[in-house]
């Protein structure tokens, strides 16, 4: 994810950066797939569901560093990074909640989380703002949840890798849940001060 910042963005479509959130987005309904083929009665694609993850991961963290570094931010990768990162968490809770990984609570936590954004991404579009730009905060919360994820799929087992994936990985899902919440009010905060503003100004 992109943390906020004032460099010049481009318009190009082929950097880098781009190429990799493309096919992080690529790689969402091959994830998916591999997640749910146990369920649909095909064989145990968990190691390569698990490769897909993890490559999602590092590219994530490779197409904003790429970017900073050969000012190559643009505004297409702006919106396909941050996209790229919601779908794998979905995705994620989708096959993790369906093969009884993830228990439902935790999964409706975070997708009440993105609701509650939904919903000011709304306000701010009905006041002509754009959508708030990802903070450190929601950088750091996504980050802990891309960590969490492929450890609780490891940890469907019953090796010691597997017990060692699930501490490890249950704490990596507190942590960023709690961080992806705080900065899901921090970005209530920051509309609600947007709001109040203009209001204010007419």
């Amino acid at each position: 994810m992109e943390v906020q910042e004032t460099r010049v963005q481009t318009d190009r479509v082929l950097t880098i950066p781009n190429i990799l959130s493309m096919a992080r987005l690529i790689g969402v309904p091959l994830f998916l797939w591999l997640i749910l083929r146990p369920e649909l009665g095909g064989p145990n694609s968990d190691g390569w569901a698990f490769l897909v993850l993890a490559l999602s991961g590092i590219s994530d963290y490779l197409d904003g560093k790429l970017a900073r570094r050969w000012n190559q931010v643009s505004s297409l990768g702006r919106l396909l990074d941050p996209a790229a990162d919601r779908l794998y968490i979905l995705s994620t809770l989708v096959g993790l909640t369906w093969r009884d990984i993830l228990p439902l609570w935790l999964t409706a936590v975070l997708l009440a989380r993105e609701a509650m954004l939904l919903v000011m991404v709304g306000i701010l579009r009905r006041h002509g703002y754009p959508p708030p730009q990802v903070n450190f905060l929601g950088k750091a919360a996504t980050f802990n949840l891309m960590y969490a994820f492929p450890l609780l799929l490891l940890s469907d087992g019953n090796t010691w890798l597997a017990s060692l994936a699930e501490v490890f990985g249950w704490a990596f899902a507190g942590w960023g849940t709690s961080l992806y919440w705080w900065a899901g009010i921090l970005y209530v905060v920051q509309v609600r001060r947007l709001v109040k503003a203009e209001t204010a100004a007419e």
